[in-house]
């Protein structure tokens, strides 16, 4: 837990440790492009297509001594402490380059047509280095076309059960980039040092993970193995991971196209602003998430046991702390927010209080009924995905309507997605996991009690 949320915080936070260095030096419409670019990230996250979560979960099966792998349905293995197949790890891991390598070319094709395209119209009336940019927008597209081709290390280390390593590994990556950030930014080098920061934590991530993975035991039993084949795996991994794909991309369209579609509406400047509220409000959101992300591995073992209770408890407990934290981070944000801001000397203003509030209650209800989605998927079922494709279109309609017709403005970027999901998802899937987990106030009133019990005892200690 230790590391899961030191890990968290930074992988989160470092732009809020940064925003001191970048509001402070940047102008307001270079800290817009790095909103924008943030996003673009976001989206090339898209491109995986649910087949990472898909990955990690099969290769946790092998680890666990599974000898095949089922498209739908959770796989129970009866044999305690049996051996690893290492010819269908084998077989796995070709899958996953054939699939990456293949997805990253066609990232970089996006990336440097359409991608290229885009940030051509934004700098139409952009007033600052056009260079600067472009320069800073190259970093971008190689190192994501990197970062994707390599991402089957993260599902071969949580698949191993590698999870504090993968948090050590993130916590290294994530003060590299701090640092490295920092002292280009000090250098007057301004956005081409945050992403010039981005890609050498990358590099070094994917170094550490590939060593943390790939020790001798792993390559002898490899090299010893012949290859099981790669196109049976992909065909029982590719249904559910297509239906996680598909749940992505109504995600994405809900929490992030308001800032790609509103930066044709609205000035940079205002952009700035709702993206570093937005940029703040992921920090609290992600800190919230910490406890059900660190215990998923759990939840995972007490659904292949059948152990309804042990579920109830920690997803209980998660909404508990979820509440919690952003009950007190959103206090600090709406009463601290704006005089940090000024505290620091920052050029970019949060978005007002009026607005902010807004946010905080549309960013609690998502985190909300995506702890209970969490929940749901841990059958190796996705019921929900849609509802999330239904939901992120009806975004975009909104958007569309309250941009083009209305005069919202920044209350349209932020209604849209909140009526959207408002409307089904924030309130159907948590009541579904709370009928089937049987859930009572009296769990609810136990599980809090005893939380509060044990706190107060180890500040009293």
């Amino acid at each position: 837990m230790y590391w899961s949320y030191t890990a968290t915080f930074l992988q989160y936070g470092v732009a809020l440790l940064l925003f001191p260095f970048i509001l402070r030096i940047l102008p307001t419409e270079t800290v817009a492009i790095w909103t924008i670019f943030t996003t673009i990230t976001a989206f090339v996250n898209l491109l995986d297509f649910g087949f990472n979560p898909s990955f990690m979960r099969n290769v946790a099966y092998v680890f666990s001594g599974a000898k095949e792998l089922k498209s739908t349905g959770l796989l129970v293995v009866e044999e305690a402490n049996a051996n690893v197949d290492y010819g269908l790890l084998k077989g796995l891991i070709s899958a996953m380059r054939f699939f990456y390598s293949r997805m990253a070319v066609l990232l970089c094709l996006v990336l440097t047509t359409i991608g290229s395209y885009y940030i051509f119209t934004l700098l139409k009336n952009y007033t600052g280095s056009h260079s600067e940019i472009y320069i800073s927008w190259i970093i971008v597209c190689c190192i994501n076309s990197y970062s994707f081709y390599t991402l089957y290390y993260d599902s071969l280390l949580l698949g191993k059960g590698l999870v504090k390593r993968v948090k050590q590994i993130i916590i290294a990556g994530q003060i590299t980039y701090l640092l490295t950030a920092i002292v280009l930014i000090l250098s007057g080098f301004g956005l081409i040092s945050i992403v010039s920061a981005q890609a050498i934590s990358v590099i070094i991530k994917r170094i550490l993970s590939y060593r943390s993975f790939y020790t001798t035991e792993i390559k002898d039993n490899l090299q010893k193995n012949g290859q099981k084949s790669q196109k049976d795996i992909l065909k029982a991994i590719y249904p559910n991971a297509i239906k996680v794909g598909l749940t992505s991309i109504g995600s994405f369209l809900v929490n992030r196209s308001a800032i790609i579609i509103g930066s044709l509406y609205l000035s940079l400047q205002v952009i700035a602003s709702y993206g570093i509220t937005m940029q703040v409000l992921a920090i609290i959101s992600g800190l919230a998430s910490v406890y059900f992300s660190a215990y998923l591995p759990k939840i995972l073992q007490c659904r292949v046991q059948n152990d309804n209770h042990g579920i109830k408890f920690l997803y209980i407990t998660a909404c508990l702390l979820l509440f919690t934290t952003y009950l007190i981070g959103g206090a600090s944000l709406l009463l601290g927010g704006d005089w940090v801001l000024s505290f620091i000397g920052s050029k970019t203003t949060l978005l007002n209080k009026s607005l902010l509030a807004l946010a905080l209650s549309i960013t609690f209800l998502e985190s909300n009924h995506a702890l209970a989605g969490g929940i749901l998927v841990t059958k190796n079922e996705v019921p929900y995905f849609k509802a999330s494709l239904l939901a992120g279109s009806f975004t975009l309609a909104l958007l569309f309507v309250f941009l083009r017709y209305t005069n919202l403005g920044v209350w349209g970027l932020l209604l849209a997605p909140g009526i959207a999901q408002a409307s089904y998802q924030n309130w159907h899937w948590p009541i579904v996991v709370i009928k089937e987990l049987h859930i009572k106030a009296n769990d609810i009133r136990d599980i809090g009690t005893s939380y509060c019990n044990r706190l107060y005892k180890s500040i009293k200690g």
